[in-house]
């Protein structure tokens, strides 16, 4: 036996490892295949429904001198009615917001269903909390944007901040 030959055995765990890597490769696209396909399971859905908290506390503000308007300044003014498809193939669809989660992606029971090769089956979701809507990721293959910015965790959504899941771009407008 030459001495720069490798063993029978080395050649058998090397195979074996690739094997299991292999393998792994392959549960791991199938259970990205399933994500996208049939959504959440029930486990991770319980994980996704916990209630939204900020992330980080909103800056103190200071007293800013009063503003000349017209109307009777109320929480209410300032608080989004209405969510906006501005572009993609919904562009022009208006839903009004109420208490309840809009939910966005291909799925058939969600809010907002998205005819969009590039957005999951439930892709996000936005979240009113304390008179503020809140832009959540639901796990989606290509992420969600909110201006530039990924969504990794529930943020704040301002008004008229663009929200871009796929090729399709929201905005909450009063």
């Amino acid at each position: 036996m030459n001495g720069s030959e490798p063993s029978d055995l080395v050649l058998l765990v090397v195979k074996i490892s690739f094997l299991v890597l292999l393998w792994a490769f392959v549960l791991a696209a199938v259970r990205a295949v399933r994500l996208d396909m049939f959504g959440p399971t029930k486990r991770q859905q319980q994980h996704m429904q916990a209630p939204i908290r900020p992330s980080r506390p909103a800056p103190a503000r200071q007293a800013a001198p009063p503003r000349p308007t017209n109307k009777p300044s109320s929480r209410r003014s300032r608080t989004p009615s209405k969510l906006i498809v501005t572009k993609g193939q919904l562009a022009g669809t208006t839903i009004p917001l109420g208490p309840a989660p809009v939910t966005i992606g291909r799925a058939q029971d969600s809010t907002l269903v998205l005819e969009d090769d590039f957005a999951s089956a439930r892709h996000a979701r936005l979240v009113p909390h304390d008179g503020q809507w809140f832009v959540e990721d639901l796990g989606s293959t290509n992420g969600t944007y909110l201006d530039r910015t990924k969504v990794t965790s529930p943020m704040p959504v301002p008004l008229g901040a663009p929200v871009r899941i796929g090729k399709t771009v929201l905005e909450l407008h009063r």
